[in-house]
């Protein structure tokens, strides 16, 4: 079933929400494959970022854990997917390649900047030698990063970003 627009006057932000045997399909399609279906997007990426504060958390106790962290390396939402054994990653490359721009932007804005963080990070406790030290900026670092994470859940979630209400009201 598909609903039209009576008032082709209306902005897209009035415009009804379209559904219709394809679109329901394609999200009951992602949403089997842990992929929200309004954005696109998995949380499983963020298991990436999760991997690499869990072992932040660690140094401050186990300060060997540091050479754990070091050997964690940038991914990108693609390159993660590839690397996975997430059994729909080819589904969920596809369908964040076609998500709606302005929520990939602002989720990438939050990916990056948790990337930049960590690889800052890395390569500073690289020039230290100190445990101490190497722990002060592992609990910086996580304490930075664990809301960039909820953030970025929220993004894939569809809450918390002002692109992705615009995205639903126009589809």
């Amino acid at each position: 079933m598909s609903v039209s627009n009576p008032d082709p006057t209306l902005s897209a932000r009035q415009t009804p929400l379209r559904v219709d045997a394809e679109g329901a399909a394609r999200a009951a399609e992602l949403a089997a494959a842990n992929i929200n279906p309004k954005t696109g997007l998995a949380t499983d990426y963020l298991n990436h970022f999760n991997e690499a504060v869990m072992l932040l958390e660690m140094i401050p106790d186990m300060p060997e854990c540091s050479e754990d962290f070091l050997g964690w390396q940038p991914l990108s939402y693609a390159e993660h997917f590839h690397a996975s054994n997430f059994k729909a990653r080819d589904l969920a490359i596809e369908a964040y390649d076609s998500a709606d721009a302005r929520i990939r932007a602002d989720f990438d804005s939050i990916t990056d900047t948790m990337t930049s963080i960590l690889t800052a990070v890395g390569a500073a406790m690289r020039d230290v030698r100190q445990d101490s030290t190497r722990a002060k900026l592992a609990e910086q670092a996580a304490d930075w990063v664990k809301p960039l994470v909820a953030r970025a859940g929220g993004i894939i979630n569809g809450q918390g970003s002002e692109a992705d209400v615009d995205y639903i009201m126009a589809h």
